[in-house]
């Protein structure tokens, strides 16, 4: 059985009070259970969500070092942490499958979400579909 990293970025904490209009009623409680119902017998799946971002790239690279598929929401820090990219990079780069996920579509929303710093290095990118996107990349994995 896989072992699936799911890493979520700042503010995704608030899912279900935080705009639920944009991103849903939905919490991350919610999307852990859909997400072990998808996984089956396949996956274990270990979904997390910090606000900080020196959190994020230390889960990145433990999931280097024990070789397990991620499945990353950078939300906010997708705009601009280099620092996540190079971590997420080394688990790309070692051949683990690396998928970036959003709840909505960053390119139906500002400009300044419409840049990724994830999406160069990812094995795909998954957007726009609310929780579906995450189950989409649990699928992809295998």
């Amino acid at each position: 059985m896989a072992h699936v990293m799911v890493l979520n970025g700042p503010n995704l904490g608030m899912l279900g009070v935080r705009e639920p209009e944009v991103y849903g009623s939905a919490n991350l409680d919610d999307l852990r259970a859909a997400l072990v119902a998808d996984a089956g017998e396949r996956h274990t799946v270990d979904l997390r969500q910090t606000d900080s971002e020196a959190e994020i790239i230390g889960w990145l690279h433990e999931a280097f070092r024990n070789g397990c598929p991620v499945i990353l929401n950078p939300a906010a820090f997708t705009h601009y942490s280099y620092g996540m990219r190079d971590a997420a990079a080394m688990v790309a780069e070692a051949g683990l499958p690396l998928i970036e996920v959003h709840i909505t579509n960053p390119h139906r929303r500002e400009e300044f979400r419409h840049t990724s710093t994830i999406s160069g290095i990812a094995s795909g990118v998954i957007a726009g579909f609310g929780f579906d996107s995450y189950r989409l990349a649990l699928r992809a994995i295998g």
